[in-house]
């Protein structure tokens, strides 16, 4: 049998996934659709759809929803972004706002195209967030920015409660894996983000083809650069055009990694097949004194 017939009729019953369906799940779809708004929970195809937005959350995805990279294992589209909408904090604002969340994910497609790489708009967001929803914590899932120290500053200055920034897979996978994307840039990334006191946070995926020695030495390099808050779940191959998957990875060996993970030093570490960057993000968050 070939991989990808493996890939489509052999996942495993612990990665059955529900329908989204339920009373919360049509508020939240309405409510996104009504302002014309974007999420990676559909871009992105998650899993954990259904469960997020039935509990009423969602992790907005500002700067449009094409983008500028091609990254091999990624669901969003690639291609020629339109124009960044200067509305769209004030849409996020309000939304989050009407929605009632405690504590909202952000996160955007790579904008390699703009000047600033979307810095200044995700700054605004930010800050426009925190005007109309003083109580809301916010966690940021954000590009690379090309590296540049000085744009990624323009994020860290509006200050959220947590940046998140994803190493994806391990460096020996990276270049076929990610798009663009550098696994050492990506520490210095991280590096920045910890420097300047707020938390710092990177997931990546199981099951590409990864040894469980090379998760362990990705914990160590995110430790060395002080992340302290890590994920990893599965990989699921979106569309045949995507890479195939190499192995499902069982239950026992997620915990593993947890239990790792907490040895390292993480102050949280999320570990479970169905788990993505946003997943429980609430849990990660510092209660504020």
């Amino acid at each position: 049998m070939s991989d990808e017939k493996k890939d489509v009729l052999r996942k495993p019953e612990w990665l059955k996934i529900k329908l989204p369906k339920g009373e919360n799940y049509l508020k939240v779809k309405g409510i996104l659709e009504e302002k014309g708004l974007h999420t990676i929970c559909s871009s992105g195809k998650c899993p954990n759809m259904g469960e997020c937005w039935n509990a009423g959350t969602a992790t907005f995805m500002i700067l449009g929803d094409i983008c500028t990279r091609s990254c091999k294992f990624c669901a969003t589209r690639t291609g020629k972004p339109l124009p960044a909408d200067e509305e769209e904090p004030e849409k996020i604002a309000q939304s989050i706002k009407h929605l009632g969340l405690k504590h909202v994910v952000i996160t955007s497609v790579d904008r390699d195209d703009l000047p600033d790489g979307g810095a200044c708009l995700w700054a605004a967001t930010i800050r426009r967030v925190k005007e109309v929803n003083p109580g809301t914590t916010i966690e940021v899932l954000i590009p690379d920015f090309g590296g540049n120290q000085a744009l990624l500053q323009v994020v860290i200055d509006a200050a959220p409660e947590i940046i998140s920034h994803n190493l994806e897979t391990v460096r020996r996978l990276t270049p076929q894996v990610r798009s663009a994307a550098q696994y050492d840039r990506s520490l210095q990334v991280l590096k920045q983000i910890a420097d300047s006191g707020i938390p710092a946070k990177s997931g990546i995926m199981a099951g590409l083809g990864e040894s469980e020695a090379e998760v362990l030495a990705t914990m160590d390099d995110l430790r060395a650069v002080n992340c302290s808050i890590f994920t990893v779940g599965q990989y699921l191959r979106p569309t045949p055009l995507h890479l195939p998957v190499v192995e499902y990875i069982h239950p026992d060996q997620f915990e593993k990694y947890r239990v790792a993970g907490l040895a390292k030093g993480f102050t949280h570490v999320e570990s479970k097949p169905l788990v993505r960057s946003s997943f429980h993000a609430e849990k990660h968050v510092q209660p504020k004194i």
